[in-house]
């Protein structure tokens, strides 16, 4: 359903809803459930097709791709009109591996949270303005040397014609996968090579990119870019709450955070039974006659659910309980957080990572629009309150702080927020290694 908004007449042509600002919407994949269904077509070129593993969505829901450097990714897809995109049954297959290892069971954008620092205005673009009914038609030259498929867009503001050509999948190189040269002077390389899956969409006077990236080594970002145009009814800041564009410094554009949240449900070797793992490194000082300080790592199993916070040398994986590599160690995957200008106004994002024990009424970060039980609360922080953590869900909060400057006039330039999972003993080896090198296994041998 869309939303009224008192200064609806101020909106750009071809919004069907309008707010007074700029939303941020910074999503990229953040994948989970959501609402209606979707329809594809094909458009431009299509990328090379993979080798089917057995199908898990129909051909026109799949993306499958195998890349130069003999990965595969397979991902079944849907759209909302909330969230938009939402991939599930994400797996991947590098080079030596007999089948596909599952990754994640669904991830989307679960919220874009837009506050001014004026206090004059605050957004919810996900829950509030349908943020995935904002879908916009793509060209072939913004996918270039993909496909776009056409989705049927649910609550679509053009609803005469719901049909929009609007999400690409194509690839694209990435530069250094490695670099390793022998004391012989043999020089060993692979330019890497990414999966990209992306789609636009308009909210209000901004436009973001929707971005998920599928490596060849195992790793997958997902970042959300702003563009399009600052807000022409939001330059009556003052100092310290906006910044001068234009002559002189008469009209200052308000500032503003994009406060983006990714919700992941993992599903490490297709079980949803995985555990969580805190990692923490102290440094001390050179202890009585040694030459440097020491680093201990320390590891914190994750029990119950968490609201946690970054810090210097702390990081997060989720550890499949059903899966080892061919070193026997528990594959997982570890939480790569971005840059974020964390944003203390609301509780629920005073916080970069939340694990929460899976709810599936719990799909939005704040204002979750789900019919959930009597008095469910309705914020991720308050969801955090003890469960144990048997069916972890990951919620990803980048913040940014978006200070205007002349250069964001006319069109905007791009600026991008989010952050990565990476494979950790997912393989047992670098997962890109060249045959020659396959037996360095553990300790380097001596170069004979």
């Amino acid at each position: 359903m869309r939303l009224n908004h008192p200064n609806r007449g101020h909106r750009p042509p071809g919004i069907g809803r309008v707010r007074r600002g700029a939303a941020l919407g910074l999503s990229v994949v953040a994948l989970a459930a959501g609402a209606s269904a979707t329809g594809t077509a094909p458009a431009t070129a299509h990328p090379k097709a993979a080798p089917a593993a057995a199908p898990d969505c129909s051909a026109a829901y799949r993306i499958q791709q195998k890349l130069s450097g003999g990965t595969t990714w397979s991902m079944c897809w849907r759209f909302e009109s909330k969230s938009g995109l939402v991939l599930e049954k994400v797996s991947y297959q590098p080079p030596g591996e007999a089948r596909p290892i599952r990754v994640l069971n669904s991830a989307k954008l679960a919220q874009i949270h837009v506050p001014y620092d004026d206090g004059s205005n605050e957004y919810n673009d996900i829950t509030d303005y349908n943020f995935g009914a904002g879908l916009v038609n793509m060209t072939p030259a913004e996918c270039p040397g993909g496909t776009i498929k056409t989705v049927k867009v649910p609550d679509a503001y053009n609803s005469e014609n719901p049909n929009v050509k609007g999400l690409c999948t194509t690839t694209r190189a990435r530069g250094h996968a490695y670099r390793m040269q022998t004391d012989s002077g043999k020089v060993y390389q692979s330019q890497g090579k990414d999966l990209l899956v992306y789609t636009v969409n308009k909210v209000s006077w901004y436009e973001y990119i929707t971005e998920w990236r599928f490596a060849d080594d195992g790793t997958v970002s997902m970042n959300v870019g702003a563009t399009g145009s600052l807000s022409p009814f939001d330059y009556d800041a003052g100092d310290g709450r906006g910044w001068p564009i234009g002559k002189g410094a008469s009209s200052y554009a308000t500032s503003h955070n994009h406060n983006v949240f990714w919700r992941l449900d993992f599903g490490l070797d297709g079980s949803s039974k995985n555990k969580v793992e805190q990692y923490d490194s102290v440094v001390s000082p050179p202890a009585a006659g040694a030459q440097a300080p020491t680093n201990k790592t320390t590891r914190t199993p994750v029990t119950k659910e968490l609201a946690g916070d970054a810090k210097n040398m702390r990081w997060w994986r989720v550890v499949s309980t059903t899966g080892k590599n061919k070193d026997g160690h528990p594959r997982s995957y570890e939480i790569v957080p971005g840059v974020s200008s964390k944003y203390s106004g609301r509780a629920f994002t005073r916080h970069d990572v939340y694990f929460t024990q899976y709810n599936k009424c719990e799909q939005y970060a704040n204002n979750n629009v789900r019919q959930c039980a009597p008095r469910h609360p309705a914020t991720v922080d308050k969801w955090v309150n003890g469960q144990a953590l048997t069916h972890p869900v990951a919620w990803v909060n980048v913040g940014f702080h978006h200070v205007a400057r002349d250069e964001d006039q006319q069109p905007m330039p791009m600026h991008w927020q989010g952050f990565s999972i990476a494979p950790r003993d997912v393989t047992a080896m670098n997962p890109l290694t060249p045959p020659a090198l396959v037996g360095e296994n553990g300790r380097p041998r001596s170069e004979s």
